[in-house]
């Protein structure tokens, strides 16, 4: 089942976007045909088309809220050197199950920009594709200092040493808003370490095993999402 994707249907907007009415007609609607919608605000819906030309209309026939979790999850990355592999974090981590991507710029940083409008594309399209009502929120690049300053009910920062022995599952507590640092390639230096600490962050290993930027982003994902 196809799923398109109109943010401003509670706003009075019925009809999709022309990236979207090239989709449909792809897949060959027509006036009469049904469709289903998110606003990727938490609602599903159900409408009939009216009209397929530069755009393609729609009737709205039903409405339906989407279940929404009792815990969310914010992981706050610094961008790789290669684009592809944040990209493919967003994908991954939309289709699991995430609330919130910051990026975040470090003192080791390789990528200080960020392609934002692609990585919100990418980010719907994983939406679509896994059938959530749900968007992430998807900030675009900040500074260590000031996203450490976020609020959340668990802040981790997850570092690379032998002797840091907690495994981010088990300081998790359930339904909780979570926040998670993940540190570039080099990970973070001990004075951002120092300054996450002073700002409530929780130092946090996620096991034995040293892991990519986006791999490590994609399992504090899941094992907050199935720690549950």
């Amino acid at each position: 089942m196809n799923l398109f994707y109109q943010p401003e249907i509670c706003h009075g907007v019925h009809h999709l976007s022309e990236e979207e009415t090239r989709h449909a007609k792809v897949l060959r609607l027509k006036r009469g045909d049904a469709i289903d919608l998110t606003d990727g605000l938490g609602f599903f819906y159900t409408a009939t088309i009216t009209k397929v030309d530069k755009q393609c209309e729609f009737e709205i026939t039903k409405k339906k809220a989407a279940s929404q979790k009792k815990f969310s999850i914010h992981i706050a990355i610094a961008p790789t050197k290669n684009a592809d592999r944040m990209e493919w974090f967003v994908e991954k981590a939309t289709e699991i199950g995430i609330n919130k991507i910051s990026f975040v710029l470090c003192q080791k940083s390789e990528r200080k920009t960020i392609n934002i409008d692609r990585i919100e594309k990418i980010a719907v399209s994983a939406m679509k594709q896994s059938h959530q009502a749900w968007l992430p929120k998807i900030s675009g690049i900040k500074k260590f200092s000031e996203i450490i300053c976020e609020s959340a009910d668990q802040k981790f920062i997850a570092f690379v040493e032998p002797q840091n022995p907690l495994h981010l599952k088990q300081l998790t507590e359930p339904n909780k808003n979570y926040m998670v640092l993940i540190g570039p390639e080099g990970d973070f230096s001990d004075e951002e370490l120092k300054m996450a600490q002073s700002r409530g962050f929780q130092k946090v290993s996620l096991g034995e095993n040293r892991l990519r930027t986006e791999t490590a982003g994609l399992m504090v994902c899941s094992i907050l999402n199935f720690i549950q």
